[in-house]
């Protein structure tokens, strides 16, 4: 049955999206059929809103963060929420589910794949709010510890293989060091590049950018996340649940594409993202589910150069 409504979904797509590329038009038809898959849960989300609702999901950090962390917040507010099943480490980012499992030890980044319980399953054009709901992480996590003179400015960088490829959506070192040199009078900047122990991993294997003794020699007054971390582990429960509490009282930040952007968009304020190159271009994520997350400004940068430009104006 599933196949002929897919199948249906198809023809409707090359039908009124003529102009989009083939290879992007799945990603379209499994939106358009994972929300006519809620009709299935009509009478409990609406009518009877009891606890029922398990939600398991071991994808990528990214879709996580835009479409299954706020699908739980929904179903929490609705009352409809039972449990939620997720990877190592993320607890403190289902802080409102009475009962969460961190199952996981690895993601699996075609984990979406045909995975229709969630009315925004993966990429999309067409976002919708349906059983979505911003998660108010920056408000339950904001604290009196992670304060300074200045306000924060967090750089939330990346080195990862990606797509099978080469590193493509990062912040280099000559970039760094322009950010560094403009902005670190006005701001605290902590700079962080979560490593390979500290993160459940999917199939993008992390590198090593080399940046962090150079940093140290450069521009001492710049905070390392993980020297920091290393100073407070004993009244966190993990490095996510640092993050959030450091992430919390922030309003300038930095990022690259993919959970890193996805991430430091719930906290409000200001969010430039470089990415040079992904779906997310395609369908304009970035203007409508990145900035939805906490009514965040985004500014995509395609480029370093597009990126220190956005920084002149905005910071």
């Amino acid at each position: 049955m599933s196949k002929m409504f897919l199948k249906a979904f198809s023809v409707g797509v090359f039908i009124i999206h003529p102009r989009i590329k083939k290879k992007y038009r799945h990603y379209i038809r499994d939106n358009y059929y994972s929300k006519f898959f809620q009709l299935k849960y009509f009478f409990k989300d609406y009518l009877i809103k009891r606890k029922y609702k398990t939600i398991s999901y071991k994808g990528e950090f990214q879709q996580e963060l835009t479409f299954i962390l706020p699908f739980a917040y929904w179903h929490y507010l609705n009352g409809s929420l039972e449990k939620t099943i997720s990877s190592k480490g993320t607890k403190e980012l289902y802080f409102f589910s009475k009962d969460h499992e961190e199952a996981f030890d690895r993601r699996e980044a075609i984990y979406n794949d045909e995975n229709y319980e969630v009315p925004n399953m993966t990429h999309t054009m067409n976002f919708s709010k349906l059983k979505w709901a911003k998660v108010p992480l920056k408000k339950h996590y904001k604290n009196d510890l992670f304060v300074f003179d200045k306000p924060l400015l967090i750089i939330a960088n990346k080195f990862n293989i990606e797509w099978d490829n080469h590193p493509l959506n990062f912040i280099d070192i000559p970039t760094l060091d322009k950010i560094f040199k403009n902005y670190k009078r006005k701001y605290q900047i902590i700079y962080n590049r979560p490593q390979a122990s500290e993160i459940v991993a999917d199939n993008s294997e992390t590198l090593d950018l080399n940046e962090n003794e150079w940093i140290h020699n450069n521009h001492s007054e710049v905070i390392l996340m993980k020297d920091l971390y290393l100073q407070h582990r004993s009244i966190v429960n993990n490095f996510n649940h640092f993050q959030l509490m450091v992430y919390a009282n922030c309003s300038f930040f930095i990022s690259v594409h993919g959970g890193t952007a996805a991430l430091a968009s719930y906290f409000g304020g200001i969010n430039t993202i470089l990415s040079k190159s992904g779906v997310e271009h395609v369908f304009n994520e970035f203007s409508t589910i990145f900035s939805a997350l906490s009514d965040a400004k985004i500014c995509h940068a395609k480029s370093s150069d597009e990126l220190l430009g956005y920084l002149e104006k905005n910071y």
